[in-house]
């Protein structure tokens, strides 16, 4: 029977070593800023914003750190000898050399001018060892195969590690200097004025919306509510469509490419598939029924108009997600990795009561569906100020719209109102009347008499004829412009909103 022998001693001389990699660190950096901050404790200004004891890689040197914070922001100076009974008092810090190390550091100090671009290295090298730490979960938790963490629910954690950790602590942001802010309110003049006053942000392809709106601004965050069967997501895809079909870039200052018009549009449908979406697109765009191509009840020009524009729209900058059950989390998550791939001008969300505010597929109850709303309403409106771009989130209505003669809604009416009215910079409702009255075609009763009946049928008749048709956008708030209403026409065979030319501004060869 052969016997295999594991090697020899000798022969371990010549087995290679593993290699090992000490985490990213700098204690130079940490000692010379630590230092400066010593000698002047107004250096500590320079990293306060977003530098922590945490960031520190010596542990001796982040306890320094956090002692010298809790000094300055007492009032108190902080140097060798007001720390001094810190370092007698904690035993791991005498261990580094008690408060002769801190003498040292400050007496080893050449300058403080660079004291900022310390403090962001040992934040840089921070996050890089961080990003070891999340490497290495994502691959012990692979090579695991818990049943139980199904992998798509790891990619899940792993983003929002990263997201948590490229938001934690940012180098950049603060105030602005009010001559930077008039400089931009000037560059967002000059915008409005090249597109002939048309807008200053992103247009909804509407005239009389846009002339209300003045287009959708950056950093909004815009409900559009309204009951069932009233055309929430046919006038959010229209909206989308538009934009995205007059999208044209161009190439800023900084070198990055930005939207002269149009958009490149995120469109979240947690309700509808992407296909259903698609498939309301290229009604729109080619004027075949959506009902018919649904059935695929078409002729065969149709088709071919069909095809043209399938051909026609599949370089339009429309991106669909329609993951159901999203969380807030998630779906920033996404749209970040969105503007960073491909750029990001509006984003669209189908509808808001279907988001999850933990983590996606987790609800907390009815009875916490209120807080939920709240939290979910104020992640869309940060979202929107930290990629610069409107948010417009479709919302229902409770059904007390149904309970009022005039069906009209009001704000009153938004499922869980107070934080979605509170948070958002616009509300609008989408309301059609014909909807209603072709529902409720008036019944003769039995004491009526013929000629009442006919008078009432006839006013019901003649204002089912004006209404056909159409359907009404009613701007209920706007925190930086009027509140009104827009007439739009409302094609339900494509489900398509244009543009409402009365009957008496229409050529006679209409008639």
């Amino acid at each position: 029977m052969d016997i295999a022998l594991s090697p020899s001693p000798a022969s371990w001389s010549e087995t290679p070593l593993p290699t090992y990699r000490t985490p990213p660190h700098n204690a130079e950096a940490e000692q010379a800023l630590l230092g400066a901050i010593l000698v002047n404790n107004g250096t500590y200004q320079r990293v306060a914003e977003f530098l922590l004891p945490d960031h520190f890689a010596d542990a001796a040197h982040g306890r320094i750190y956090a002692a010298i914070v809790k000094l300055i922001e007492r009032g108190q100076i902080a140097n060798p000898v007001t720390l001094k009974n810190l370092f007698d008092q904690d035993e791991a810090l005498a261990e580094v050399g008690g408060a002769q190390y801190l003498a040292r550091l400050a007496a080893s100090v050449v300058t403080i001018i660079n004291a900022g671009d310390y403090g962001r290295t040992i934040h840089d090298l921070y996050l890089r060892r961080q990003l070891i730490g999340i490497g290495d979960d994502v691959v012990n938790d692979a090579y695991a195969q818990d049943i139980d963490h199904a992998a798509g629910q790891q990619i899940q954690v792993a983003e929002k590690k990263l997201f948590e950790l490229a938001t934690a602590g940012q180098t950049d942001g603060g105030f602005k200097p009010f001559r930077q802010a008039i400089i931009d309110a000037v560059a967002l003049a000059e915008t409005a004025y090249k597109r002939s006053g048309k807008t200053t942000g992103v247009s909804s392809g509407f005239t009389e919306l846009d002339r209300l709106l003045g287009g959708l601004h950056p950093s909004d965050l815009l409900i559009l509510a309204g009951r069932p069967s009233m055309g929430k997501t046919a006038l959010a895809t229209n909206i989308a469509f538009n934009a995205a079909k007059a999208y044209r870039p161009v190439r800023g200052a900084d070198g990055r490419m930005t939207a002269e018009d149009g958009a490149v549009v995120g469109f979240f449908s947690l309700e509808m598939s992407a296909e259903q979406l698609a498939a309301r697109v290229l009604s729109e765009a080619s004027g075949v029924s959506s009902d018919k191509i649904r059935r695929g009840e078409v002729g065969r020009d149709e088709f071919e108009r069909f095809v043209v524009a399938s051909q026609e729209l599949t370089s339009t900058p429309l991106f669909i997600d329609d993951t159901p059950a999203l969380s807030i989390t998630a779906l920033r998550t996404r749209a970040r990795r969105l503007m960073r791939q491909q750029g990001l001008n509006l984003i669209i969300v189908d509808y808001l009561q279907l988001l999850m505010a933990g983590p996606s597929g987790s609800s907390r109850g009815p009875e916490n569906r209120v807080q939920e709303v709240s939290e979910i309403t104020r992640g869309l409106k940060a979202l929107a100020k930290e990629l610069n771009v409107p948010v417009i989130a479709l919302s229902q209505l409770s059904r007390a719209v149904e309970q009022r003669e005039d069906k009209r809604p009001m704000l009153s009416d938004l499922r869980e109102s107070g934080s979605i009215e509170q948070d958002a910079d616009v509300v609008m409702f989408v309301f059609r009347e014909e909807y209603y009255l072709g529902r409720s075609e008036p019944m003769r009763t039995p004491d009526e008499s013929s000629e009442k009946f006919n008078d009432r049928y006839e006013r019901w008749h003649t204002r089912l004829e004006e209404v056909h048709g159409t359907g009404e956008v009613i701007i209920a708030k706007q925190r930086h412009g009027p509140i009104g209403k827009v007439i739009l026409n409302f094609d339900g065979a494509t489900t398509k909103f244009s543009d409402h030319i009365s009957r008496d501004r229409l050529p006679d060869a209409h008639f």
